[in-house]
């Protein structure tokens, strides 16, 4: 049965710190819903009501457009191995820039990875956790290197170029921020 928290207990951190691979979930007021998978040890908690992923440059940035258009965001993460467990963190998000003051400060806590485009802090409103039964079970290989590789190889200023030319605005036409 699902059970809300008005915070992340300790047992529920440790959770979020063992998962390798965990989903994001925003939405614009008017438009596609958007689901994306991350990885690549990019998930930080920063206290029981608030966690900070680390977001690389992909094909897209609609989550920076869904953020700054309503701030609304969901975070799931699942158990494949053991205990079955669904953990859903509700909040709104903010994306830190590296042109923004609190940067630096956000960026250390993460590897330092190619590509990195920037950083979304999510206050947590609410979690929720529910069964997860019927989640099947998935053995953990490792991180692909293609994204890291792909932004190695176009180098900081082909990543900026990118980020320029497929980053500005989501797929319904909204603004990102860059």
């Amino acid at each position: 049965m699902a059970k809300f928290y008005d915070r992340l207990t300790t047992e529920l951190q440790t959770f979020i710190e063992a998962q390798h691979i965990f989903f994001v979930a925003t939405a614009p007021n008017d438009g596609r819903v958007n689901l994306s998978p991350k990885g690549m040890d990019a998930l930080r908690i920063i206290s029981e009501s608030e966690i900070a992923y680390l977001d690389l440059t992909g094909s897209g940035n609609e989550t920076a457009a869904h953020l700054l258009e309503n701030g609304r965001i969901t975070i799931m993460l699942c158990s494949f191995t053991e205990k079955p467990l669904i953990l859903r963190l509700y909040g709104q998000g903010v994306s830190i820039r590296s042109k923004d003051a609190q940067w630096q400060e956000y960026l250390s806590l993460f590897p330092a990875i190619a590509g990195t485009r920037q950083i979304v802090r999510v206050n947590v409103e609410s979690v929720q956790t529910s069964c997860g039964f019927a989640v099947p079970f998935y053995e953990f290989l490792g991180d692909r290197p293609t994204l890291k590789e792909w932004a190695e190889t176009k180098g900081e200023e082909g990543v900026h170029e990118y980020r320029q030319n497929k980053n500005r605005q989501s797929i319904d036409g909204l603004p990102t921020g860059i």
